[in-house]
């Protein structure tokens, strides 16, 4: 049997956890490394506090803007063997420095010496139990107030779908993104009456203040002091929502005509060839209803939808659609592809529900854009559109493969039942640069 000891290093980078009460936060221990330290980082804000604390003729390092810095700082002092601190917020270790750090140099180099985690001390203050909690951090660059559709990148995104997912979370705010836009991204996503909000506001500080169990309309139009941590309790039970093969009824469609959407069985395939993973980035094209895309998003809670519609009408249809399915993951554009789809991060998955006339072209962009291993999947109605798509297949190099669907449903006459035929569906799958095609990813829906 083989142990694996983690040997310590004799003159570690202390990485010391702080509160806003500064050294009254600190062990004996923590405070004496801080008082003998060579070399002290810190943001602004930490430094100014226990100033008092740090000997007079150690060299003082204010981390605010130059984190990438950090890690040379301390491998300069630890090669002239001198004792360095470095001053965190809470636990070093929940969204801190300390991973960082400890991601660039030797995990030996290191000795984290947490504090009680500002989200710990908040739920002590309000009695909540937290083991079950998400912990959430939105301590990123300022994206602006939260919009229904945004993108990843937006820093708001992770706790749009944390709230969709969990019924506690306790979230790191930042002076951009407060309690309040926090707020209001609740109302945008319909959860305005799903979930109180609690805020705890300069912790551990004779100003210190706890507000408990606000409604998100009410937090919304508030100011709230800095630094602060969030609370969020689901106050209405979460929807345990079907993921896949809804019933067509289930989404708003064109009315009086009935179209634009892929029918059930037809879509129940497609999905399967799509080859989706929790992480996938799906495009739906020529999304119609947005059924598709729609069922892709639930599929894939981790990952992301794009979908583009070109007629206006149909955009607000698949806007209601995306309101009652309850997902934050989905980008809806009203767009005419292929114009856009450079914005868009190379997907896992193309369904594509229309092309406008530009088959040749879409298809074309979609094998050289999906990523390795990713599928494209296409619904034809026509032979006419089935041939110029395996033509631009074939034209392509991919490996491709297509199936006829033909459902028929059972429906009353009289005192009994007939079977009504649905229109045959092809369903076209493809693969970039493979020898087959056995299981595909994108779909194209005309009147399905």
């Amino acid at each position: 049997m083989t142990t694996n000891l983690l040997e310590k290093d004799p003159q570690p980078c202390r990485v010391i956890g702080v509160l806003d009460d500064g050294a009254a936060s600190l062990s004996a221990t923590a405070l004496a490394l801080l008082r003998r330290a060579d070399l002290v980082i810190g943001g602004t804000r930490t430094l100014a506090l226990l100033e008092d604390d740090i000997a007079p003729q150690a060299v003082r390092r204010d981390l605010t803007g130059c984190l990438s810095s950090v890690p040379g700082w301390i491998a300069e002092a630890r090669a002239a063997e001198q004792a360095c601190v470095v001053l965190a917020t809470g636990d070093p270790l929940c969204h801190g420095i300390a991973s960082y750090l400890a991601s660039r140099l030797c995990i030996q180099a290191l000795e984290v010496m947490p504090n009680v985690s500002t989200l710990q001390l908040a739920c002590a203050r309000l009695g909540l139990a937290w083991q079950d909690a998400r912990i959430v951090s939105v301590h990123a660059k300022d994206a602006g107030e939260w919009a229904v559709g945004a993108a990843p990148a937006h820093g708001l995104y992770a706790l749009a779908q944390a709230v969709r997912q969990h019924d506690r979370l306790a979230v790191l705010t930042s002076p951009d993104n407060t309690p309040a836009r926090i707020a209001r991204l609740l109302v945008a996503e319909g959860l305005g009456e799903d979930f109180q909000i609690s805020v705890a506001e300069r912790l551990c500080t004779p100003d210190e203040r706890v507000w408990a169990d606000m409604a998100p309309a009410q937090a919304a139009a508030q100011d709230f002091a800095d630094p602060n941590v969030v609370l969020l309790v689901r106050t209405r039970q979460r929807p345990d929502a079907v993921r896949f093969g809804l019933p067509d009824a289930a989404y708003h469609q064109r009315q009086p005509d009935k179209g634009l959407i892929t029918k059930q069985e037809v879509r129940a395939v497609s999905l399967a060839r799509m080859q989706l993973r929790a992480t996938s980035r799906v495009w739906d094209i020529g999304a119609g209803s947005g059924s598709v895309g729609l069922e892709a998003a639930r599929l894939c809670p981790q990952g992301h939808v794009w979908a583009m519609e070109k007629n206006e009408g149909d955009v607000e249809i698949a806007r209601r659609n995306v309101r009652d399915f309850g997902v934050s993951n989905h980008t809806l554009v009203h767009g005419k592809a292929p114009e856009g789809l450079d914005a868009w991060p190379d997907p896992d998955a193309v369904f594509i529900g229309g092309s406008g006339g530009e088959l040749a072209e879409l298809i074309a962009l979609c094998l050289k854009r999906l990523r390795p291993g990713g599928w494209l999947v296409m619904n034809f109605v026509t032979l006419e559109n089935l041939a110029a798509a395996t033509q631009a297949l074939q034209a392509g190099g991919a490996a491709w493969d297509v199936l006829q669907l033909q459902a028929a449903r059972s429906k009353p006459i009289l005192h009994m039942h007939r079977m009504a035929a649905e229109n045959p569906v092809w369903i076209v799958c493809a693969q970039a640069g493979s020898a087959s095609a056995t299981a595909p990813a994108a779909a194209v829906e005309e009147g399905a």
